[in-house]
């Protein structure tokens, strides 16, 4: 008899129009937290690992996630020359980001132990999104460990199809959604929201959220039964706490000098008086450390940068909640000074220049043909993305003295946001491969907003005609039992000591992206409505701003754009004008110098900066695929020679007979006398009969004379 080595516990319940299976015991027993949770024939194992004792000094919450897409999860192979899955995918990094954010203030305050979950897909169904199982997995695996966790947290994606809001959609359903969101929450409260939409209202928006809040409920419920039927017993830990004394002391000697560093509206400026504020501080705890209620070994400056931020944190948050000032003394829904500039780079087919406050953005756009498209190789196929932005944040931006390693997790996110918010207004079936770059020069709040705004301009001033101007705004928030105020346009340090960080972008008719996080354990209907509502205000004015320095996009392209040409022949000609190895369209390219697509209805595009050479190229094409008009005059090539004429080329791959009779008014006993290979000469199209056969004419252009 086969002794059992695990006791599986299984929950089945319907979510959406799939089936839930979440399944503990059987797998990865020594994580902390692990489930195996299933849709169809999509499976996600996440675990949870959370360390047993926390690090010195710590400050913050060390939590991880990780989010792995395994090929063989498809049946599929990796492609390219490793096979073996290396560094993280941009997609599987977005993922990441989305699932951490909610996840973080669910956690009890002071529970800074370092914190890794993994999710990875070890079955892929692609009727059955394996995104969100990983976080309802992640929520699940938090909830059946040891691990203190407050409650549970769903994840739903929601679309509006045909007029109908659909809970986690197909793949087939999201090429006809108005609205793609993913939501996340507690079953008191919203946490986290992202996704992109064609120009919803507010309204709408806010229908779509509490669609999918309501959907969550169920989810947190049901996991609240599973964790008290097979959940572990939650560990008990001792919360790293402020020093409540020590910081009240130096808040009675230090306040007045705190409060004037917030009143500072220069970003450096109020950085380098409170860094100066620090060391005062940190020196006046070393030489009086007693009356603090220190010891003579504590670390003064670490002591000092905690009390500080601890002060500007409630001090900041009194302000806005008592005073409605903020720092600098800004309204809580003034907009800083807009200045907008495009066409600055001059060898780019298209630029701006964005400035908010102290936020500046340059955004650079770069259009071309098939080359530029970028290969995206996932579990769920190979795409080639036409449209995509590059975002980059520099140390310099905030005056720091470092070098930069490379794109990092945040850039990413941040970028892919700016591209969402600009690839809902491109125009359908665009002839040109389109990259926008948009790089951080100043920052202080919201530089993906900020792309978002010089990313649109430059699209415009490189005349791709944008459907309608795209403008973001980042909304702030602090709350305080049941007092809060909503700030419009935030500052980084009102980002850092806030509650939320809320990005709506869209045209003046509605949202195109939007991304909502936050810091608490979340928000309700009220405050997202009212949050929504005053970032449509701030929008709108900034797209105003904006239409100062462009209205629409330019009517024509800049010189050095590649113009584009199309054409389009029946689909059983494509292998003919491809040719054997590629020998006709590389051909034609090399001999224009121009680049080439051809695509599988039929249609052929052409690039080049040249007008006069795109229309040579489509004659040429249309010549090699339907054959000469009776009546044209070619240059022409002579190929071969036979005793009843000569062979010569009219067009690459299209050849036709100059017959004796053809070639001179001398009666022509030998073709080589007259002709040689390799000659150049006109000829007319005479006849072209049933079977394509060419019969060309020399004299009726220009008689050959005999060589002498």
């Amino acid at each position: 008899m086969t002794t059992k080595l695990y006791q599986k516990n299984e929950v089945t319940f319907p979510y959406g129009t799939a089936e839930l299976i979440i399944e503990t015991g059987r797998l990865a027993k020594q994580a902390d937290g692990a489930v195996l949770i299933s849709s169809g024939a999509t499976q996600v194992l996440v675990t949870v690992c959370s360390a047993r004792e926390m690090a010195p000094e710590a400050d913050f919450f060390p939590l991880l996630v990780d989010y792995k897409e395994k090929f063989y999860a498809s049946g599929k192979f990796l492609g390219g020359f490793n096979k073996r899955e290396g560094r993280p995918s941009n997609s599987e990094i977005l993922l990441m980001r989305m699932i951490d954010r909610p996840l973080r203030p669910m956690f009890p305050e002071g529970y800074f132990h370092e914190t890794i979950i993994t999710a990875q897909v070890l079955s892929f169904d692609p009727n059955h999104d394996p995104e969100i199982l990983a976080g309802l997995g992640a929520s699940a695996a938090l909830m059946v460990s040891d691990i203190p966790f407050q409650s549970p947290i769903g994840f739903a994606r929601v679309a509006k199809v045909a007029g109908k809001l659909v809970l986690n959609p197909t793949p087939e359903e999201l090429k006809k959604t108005e609205i793609d969101l993913i939501v996340s929450a507690s079953e008191e409260a919203i946490l986290m929201v992202e996704g992109e939409s064609k120009e919803v209202s507010e309204k709408d928006m806010l229908e779509a959220i509490l669609f999918a809040h309501n959907e969550i409920k169920v989810f947190c419920q049901k996991i609240t039964a599973f964790q008290k039927q097979f959940g572990k017993v939650k560990r008990t830990f001792t919360p790293n706490a402020p020093k409540t004394a020590f910081i009240s002391k130096v808040k009675d000697q230090f306040l007045g000098n705190i409060k004037e560093s917030l009143a500072i509206n220069d970003k450096l400026e109020r950085s380098h008086e409170i860094n100066k504020l620090k060391k005062i501080i940190s020196e006046t705890l070393e030489k009086n450390y007693a009356n603090f209620g220190l010891e003579e070994k504590s670390k003064f400056s670490s002591e000092a940068n905690k009390a500080v931020e601890d002060i500007l944190y409630h001090t900041m948050r009194n302000e806005i909640l008592v005073n409605k000032k903020r720092i600098g003394g800004r309204g809580v829904t003034e907009v800083r000074p807009i200045d907008v500039e495009v066409d600055i780079l001059k060898k780019v087919h298209g630029s701006a220049l964005f400035t908010r406050g102290e936020t500046q953005v340059l955004g650079a756009v770069t259009l071309g043909g098939k080359e530029g498209e970028q290969l995206v190789d996932k579990i769920s196929g190979v795409t080639f993305d036409k449209f995509y932005l590059h975002y980059a944040f520099l140390p310099f931006s905030v005056g720091e003295a470092k070098g930069y390693r490379g794109v990092g997790r945040r850039e990413i996110g941040h970028g892919n946001l700016a591209e969402r918010a600009l690839k809902m207004m491109m125009p359908v079936d665009y002839s040109y491969c389109v990259r926008v770059n948009c790089e951080v020069l100043e920052s202080n709040g919201s530089s993906s907003m900020g792309s978002v705004c010089a990313g649109s301009l430059a699209l415009m001033d490189a005349g791709v005609p944008l459907r309608e101007p795209v403008a973001g705004i980042a909304m702030g928030l602090v709350k305080e039992g049941n007092d809060y105020q909503i700030l419009s346009d935030i500052l980084g340090d009102e980002d850092h000591l806030g509650d939320m960080d809320f990005k709506v972008a869209g045209t003046s008719k509605g949202i195109t992206a939007i991304q909502m996080d936050i810091k608490i354990t979340g928000i309700n209907a009220d405050i997202m409505s009212k949050a929504l509502d005053q970032a449509k205000i701030g929008r709108i004015h900034i797209l105003k701003e904006m239409s100062s320095a462009l209205e629409h996009s330019r009517n024509n392209y800049k010189k050095g754009v590649p113009l584009v040409a199309t054409t389009k022949i029946n689909v059983d000609q494509i292998g003919a004008f491809i040719g054997p190895g590629g020998k006709n369209i590389k051909g034609l390219q090399e001999n224009f110098k121009v680049n080439i697509e051809c695509l599988e209805d039929g249609t052929i595009k052409v690039f080049s900066a040249e007008p006069d050479v795109l229309t040579a190229v489509l004659n040429q094409i249309n010549l090699q695929m339907n054959g000469p008009t009776i009546g044209d005059v070619f240059d022409a090539v002579v190929v071969s020679l036979k005793e009843y004429g000569a062979f010569v080329d009219i067009a690459g791959g299209l050849s036709g007979l100059v017959h004796v009779s053809e070639i001179s008014n001398d009666r022509v006993s030998d073709v080589g006398q007259y002709l040689a290979e390799g000659d150049k000469l006109k000829v007319k199209v005479m006849e072209v009969d049933r079977f394509g056969k060419i019969r060309l004419s020399a004299k009726a252009v220009m008689p050959i004379n005999k060589k002498s």
